[in-house]
């Protein structure tokens, strides 16, 4: 099992521009931390690797169907559960790399569903 090193993000710095993934990342985890939210981004997440999996051996106009399959689950978290705007918006590239880290986090490397600072 991989070892976990990203530490949360200090929700008092400004979210300023990002150079790396690897800055980002404690920032998208920040906007991340109901586990109703988290869940539907690996629900999400889940099916776009099916359907493009999916896609890529049967037919590629299923690929359409990606954005609709991941976004749908994660805005719902964020508007419903998190009640925050999706880091998608302004940041499109880190997020959709951020949604698969985090994917594989959850699911291969211990992460836990719930990382609320008590």
């Amino acid at each position: 099992m991989a070892k976990l090193v990203t530490p949360l993000y200090d929700s008092k710095l400004p979210a300023s521009r990002f150079k790396t993934l690897w800055e980002f990342y404690p920032f998208y985890l920040s906007q991340h931390l109901d586990p109703t939210c988290r869940r539907l981004h690996i629900i999400g997440t889940t099916l776009v690797i099916i359907i493009m999996l999916t896609g890529l051996l049967t037919d590629l106009k299923l690929l359409l169907w990606c954005p609709v399959a991941g976004y749908s689950f994660a805005w719902i978290g964020h508007f419903v559960f998190e009640k925050n705007r999706p880091a998608t918006f302004t940041y499109p590239v880190y997020s959709l790399l951020s949604d698969f880290v985090m994917w594989y986090e959850v699911l291969f490397a211990g992460r836990p569903m719930d990382e609320r600072r008590k």
